[in-house]
């Protein structure tokens, strides 16, 4: 069975950075298209960040500029490395695995939270003004 482990969330003041780590395991992870989700209370989970086997990543218009995901095949995990943190940052923050289109992401659909069925359990971060 699939598993993803999050890591690396904490709490930050506006500005401040984090990075954050998932690691997956039971996979051949190079075929996954991998993102980074992310839900605040009493909202929708929201699609931040995805990357395909190869890389080529892509991101939802709120984190451009400030977020970088990126991964290392080698060592099976994914990364989120958050910039000029803002308030509106915090939620808890997931990674998610699809291995269906054979490490390719497709931007209609991998924003999705439905386009994944592995997720990790997340890891909060927090970002105060």
């Amino acid at each position: 069975q699939v598993h993803l482990e999050e890591s690396g969330g904490g709490s930050v003041q506006a500005g401040g950075s984090l990075r954050l780590s998932c690691a997956a395991s039971r996979l051949t992870y190079s075929i996954y298209c991998m993102a980074w989700f992310r839900q605040a209370p009493g909202k929708r989970r929201e699609g931040v960040a995805i990357i395909a086997g190869g890389g080529s990543p892509a991101y939802v218009d709120s984190v451009k500029g400030r977020f970088t995901i990126s991964r290392d095949n080698a060592k099976n995990t994914l990364y989120l490395q958050m910039s000029s943190l803002k308030p509106e940052d915090t939620a808890m923050y997931y990674c998610a695995a699809d291995p269906r289109y054979g490490g390719s992401c497709l931007v209609d659909r991998h924003f999705r939270p439905e386009a994944f069925d592995v997720w990790g359990q997340g890891t909060q971060v927090t970002v105060s003004s």
